[in-house]
């Protein structure tokens, strides 16, 4: 029995985001321990570089993206980059264990809708397009529509790297996860074209021996480069629960963006399957969606104190007086006045 192409595209994308999602935990642990002994990430620190659990987790990070990689010569970008989903189950899971980072009773709801939407657009995923040469790629990269998407991403990437980030970037998760994001649609339109020339290579047809394998190649470097160094920041100053899923449903939605304008991938869909899928889809969004939103849930009502202490003080000024009673002085008659003086006998009034 033959596997399909899209089958084993599937499966490594799964062992994928397992790698992916535990990246995730063990870096951030790494992180907090480089922080304590320098500067942290988020102020612009490098101190994290000498910390080992830090480079465990990166090499774990490179295996799910060496399988994310593999899985692109497989199978299309549209099935491939939801399936990034599991590695938000996968960290939020291991963060409410690991990191004490409490996952609400309905984050388990956004899991199971992660995993109900993942397995729609399974099954109803566009097939892969045939390529038989980097060169066809190249020329798919140079069409007008994508290098209009190319040219608007570059810019905003700009912008937010020499403008936004260095004003907001601590206090505003978005601004880190936009840059991620944008340059990772780039990113996997390059790794596409590596991934399929690598494929192409070892059943005989060399591809890099053109300069174009070489140009898809050093776009990789660069773009991943600038996630990394982003992604960082992200993590080092905002919560692991909430990083992962905003970033995934960004990253996804400009991933199957691109490779829209790019590959044309839905052009051999009929109308049923477009629309499941993109209901699938949806389904994975609100399933992050709650997530996020449930992260902020805990956090407040664990800011919520279980007891306020009501501490009511009356003082009352009492003056004091000087007086001299007799036994026979109290007025007992009177509600106003608590004793009256008088004269001791024979002296005259």
């Amino acid at each position: 029995m033959t596997i399909s192409d899209n089958a084993i595209g599937f499966l490594l994308a799964l062992s994928s985001s397992a790698f992916i999602g535990s990246s995730f935990v063990i870096k951030k642990i790494g992180l907090k321990k480089a922080g304590e002994s320098g500067i942290s990430a988020s102020s612009g620190g490098f101190s994290y570089l000498y910390e080992p659990l830090w480079w465990v987790g990166m090499m774990t990070m490179i295996g799910g993206e060496a399988a994310n990689f593999a899985a692109y010569a497989f199978a299309p970008a549209v099935l491939v980059t939801p399936l990034g989903a599991m590695s938000i189950i996968v960290s939020a899971v291991l963060a409410h264990f690991i990191l004490s980072e409490k996952l609400h009773i309905f984050g388990a709801v956004g899991c199971i809708l992660c995993v109900v939407g993942s397995t729609g657009i399974v099954m109803h995923a566009p097939k892969e397009r045939e390529i038989h040469s980097v060169k066809e790629i190249w020329h798919l990269a140079f069409e007008p529509g994508f290098i209009v998407y190319s040219c608007i991403v570059v810019v905003f990437v700009l912008v937010l790297i020499l403008y936004f980030a260095p004003r907001g970037g601590r206090k505003q998760m978005l601004v880190y996860i936009s840059i991620c994001s944008l340059m990772g649609s780039i990113t996997v339109m390059s790794v596409k074209a590596v991934a399929i020339a690598l494929k192409l290579s070892f059943s005989g047809n060399n591809q890099f021996k053109y300069v174009q394998t070489w140009f898809f190649v050093a776009v990789v470097i660069i773009c991943c480069l600038v996630q990394l160094n982003y992604l960082n920041k992200a993590l080092d100053k905002f919560n692991t629960a909430v990083v992962s899923p905003v970033y995934y449903v960004m990253f996804t939605i400009f991933t199957i963006f691109a490779s829209m304008i790019m590959f044309k991938e839905w052009d051999s869909q009929n109308i049923s399957d477009i629309v499941t899928a993109m209901c699938s889809f949806i389904t994975i969004l609100c399933g992050t969606f709650i997530l996020h939103k449930t992260r902020d849930m805990s956090e407040n009502l664990a800011a919520i104190p279980t007891q306020v202490p009501v501490i009511i003080t009356s003082e009352v000024e009492i003056p004091k007086i000087d007086v001299c009673l007799s036994p026979n002085t109290v007025d007992s008659d009177s509600p106003t006045s608590t004793s009256k003086l008088h004269s001791p006998p024979g002296t005259p009034s």
